[in-house]
């Protein structure tokens, strides 16, 4: 509750059975990758519902929330709340990249250091140097990926992509929407671009290269981050083609415009994480 000028009460939405729903959803998807890890047959069947009800999920309850909003629902104290949730869920993308990062520095720098420690004459690797890019003592031998070219072309892209959603923000609260639709617009093509050219990449490394997830300690570790990476620049492209759709509807007026807010949070975070990934996982080999 709040007193003086502020709103008197927090919105309490009606019972929704999303919640259960998205649960469920969830544990039908963490089953299914259980399974298949341990090569037992129904891991697919669980796997394609669960993802299946996922998205209903998702779609429906966003559709609720937006609906919601025109509506005039939310207020100061529902903005107050979602933008804190927002933060939450950054921090906690943050540390689970903080966590990729550390498997690489601690392979790097630690792991693979102290195999090639072992004494030439009682080491099961005789030979192993333990030289950074590796596949591991008994890995197959693959070349690395180079920092020019397509990583080069990708960082311009998602550094371009910033400039352009900042831009359309800008626009927006000048009330000039459609320019701010033109930002976004460009944003959404420059991360499609992105992730077209960083299939493009994965496909030359595994054809080319010999880098591929079997490439031991070393091809684990580049797809693992730059893979998962890709999937958030994903989610980041449909949040923003979801903006843009809501913009070109005549959503987020001057002052009331935080799901807009919300997806350039989140898009910065996607550009500094690439960053982090240009210089430790492709320069400094």
């Amino acid at each position: 509750m709040s007193t003086g000028g502020e709103q008197a009460h927090y919105y309490v939405p009606q019972p929704s059975p999303y919640p259960v729903l998205l649960s469920g959803s969830l544990f039908l998807m963490a089953l299914g990758v259980v399974l298949n890890v341990d090569a037992l047959g129904p891991g697919n069947w669980l796997l394609i519902p669960g993802g299946l009800l996922l998205v209903y999920v998702v779609f429906q309850w966003f559709n609720c929330v937006i609906a919601e909003g025109r509506l005039g629902t939310y207020q100061e104290w529902e903005d107050r709340s979602f933008r804190l949730g927002m933060l939450w869920f950054i921090a906690s993308e943050v540390i689970f990249f903080c966590a990729l990062f550390s498997i690489l520095f601690y392979e790097r720098e630690i792991s693979v250091p102290s195999l090639a420690s072992f004494s030439q004459r009682f080491t099961p690797w005789p030979g192993f140097t333990g030289h950074w890019p590796t596949s591991g003592p008994a890995g197959k031998p693959f070349t690395p990926m180079a920092a020019w070219g397509i990583p080069s072309i990708n960082t311009l892209l998602l550094l371009s992509s910033g400039g352009t959603i900042t831009w359309a923000h800008g626009q927006l609260k000048e009330n000039r929407r459609r320019v701010a639709a033109l930002g976004v617009f460009l944003t959404v093509v420059l991360g499609l671009i992105f992730l077209s050219l960083q299939a493009t990449e994965f496909y030359h490394a595994y054809t080319k290269l010999g880098l591929t997830l079997h490439s031991g300690v070393y091809g684990a570790t580049f797809f693992l981050l730059t893979g998962f990476h890709g999937l958030h620049v994903t989610v980041g492209v449909i949040m923003l083609s979801v903006i843009l759709v809501r913009l070109l509807k005549g959503d987020f007026k001057p002052g009331h415009e935080f799901a807009f807010e919300a997806v350039s949070w989140y898009w910065h975070f996607v550009d500094v994480v690439w960053l982090l990934l240009y210089v430790f996982v492709y320069w400094l080999q």
